[in-house]
């Protein structure tokens, strides 16, 4: 019989591997929920290599900040927010107007979200002057922008990479909707300045 009390190098290595897989596991399978960060908003990506909290931009100490539907650059929310008169009541990923104020040409996601059936970002505020270009994901079914106004509206398309543009020439708050998606929450706003 042998005396087992000590380990041999391949016991050590065994345990040494056991103990690192587990280790490793750990991390992996840990909930981010209740830890105060949100989740990446309006379906843009995350970038695993900063440590943000959700706005793209790498600053977990700064609240007022987001992606913009296309991911590229941080915008921060307006100082004062437009009278919407509850347009956004049913509206899941509203979280106030983003700033894009000196920009001529700003990029609005049509098919955003889990599910394709929202606008990214659900309000802007721009220049009189500016473009808004809406991009079709494809996600979502068919889509249109219609304003509430009836002063623009797009076609009823489902294809992936479709665009459709609007230049706001003339101040004022403008709401749109996806015409066969409007009671599911469907709906955006533009304020123009």
């Amino acid at each position: 019989m042998t005396d087992r009390s000590r380990f041999d190098r391949r016991d050590v290595l065994q345990l040494t591997g056991a103990g690192l897989l587990t280790f490793s596991l750990a991390g992996c399978t840990a909930s981010e929920a209740g830890s105060g960060e949100e989740s990446v908003p309006r379906g843009a990506s995350s970038d695993d290599d900063a440590d943000d909290n959700g706005n793209g931009n790498g600053d977990s100490d700064d609240a007022d900040e987001s992606e913009n539907g296309d991911g590229e650059e941080d915008v921060e929310l307006v100082d004062e927010e437009p009278d919407y008169d509850g347009w956004f009541d049913d509206v899941d990923n509203y979280d106030g107007t983003l700033d894009f104020t000196g920009e001529d040409t700003v990029e609005v996601v049509v098919g955003a979200g889990d599910d394709g059936l929202l606008y990214d970002p659900a309000a802007i505020e721009i220049d009189a002057g500016t473009t808004v270009v809406f991009e079709w994901t494809g996600n979502g079914g068919d889509h249109n922008v219609a304003a509430s106004d009836d002063s623009f509206e797009s076609e009823l398309v489902g294809d992936e990479g479709h665009t459709f543009e609007h230049t706001f020439d003339d101040e004022g708050t403008y709401t749109y909707l996806c015409t066969p998606h409007e009671a599911l929450g469907m709906k955006g706003a533009v304020n123009v300045l």
